[in-house]
């Protein structure tokens, strides 16, 4: 994954990171959540990632408890990677992050689409106020120490504010 360079980082953002951070564990999480693929075989097949590094980063989504190894046979000794409720969570970031893409990445049309599989309405990720609703501009967002923040770190926090 990203090693050890966000250990001073009292932040979730850095946190997924060390789990998810790196490109191709969001495009093997994405074959997972969207296109239903469990198999070494076909996450190497599809996005043509050394199997080293594909090993390496369904090993880490094991131990993260994102993923669970499972196996379907045993002659030959086969494993299949399925997601937990963990794994299957980092959907509406996925979606966010494709918005994004759609949006400032390219300047096409959006090569996929989302859609809720009960009606086949567009799905979309929004950021909602408890109190207003739907916050448009990103301005209007501020970041504030939660409860997790370690007093010692409270202090640089309100210093960069």
């Amino acid at each position: 994954m990203l090693g050890k360079a966000y250990d001073s980082q009292v932040c979730s953002i850095a946190r997924s990171l060390e789990l998810i951070g790196e490109r191709w564990s969001l495009l093997i999480i994405r074959d997972a959540i969207f296109a239903g693929m469990t198999r070494f075989n076909d996450f190497q097949r599809d996005l043509g990632v050394a199997p080293n590094i594909l090993k390496s980063r369904l090993d880490g989504f094991v131990d993260a408890g994102i993923m669970v190894r499972h196996k379907y046979s045993d002659q030959p000794e086969l494993f299949e990677y399925l997601l937990t409720a963990k794994g299957r969570a980092l959907a509406p970031a996925l979606v966010a992050l494709t918005e994004w893409g759609d949006q400032w990445a390219t300047d096409d049309s959006p090569p996929i689409l989302y859609t809720h599989s009960v009606c086949g309405s567009s799905i979309s990720q929004q950021t909602v106020c408890e109190h207003c609703g739907r916050v448009d501009d990103p301005q209007q967002i501020q970041a504030r120490p939660g409860p997790g923040m370690p007093p010692e770190r409270l202090a640089l926090f309100n210093q960069t504010t």
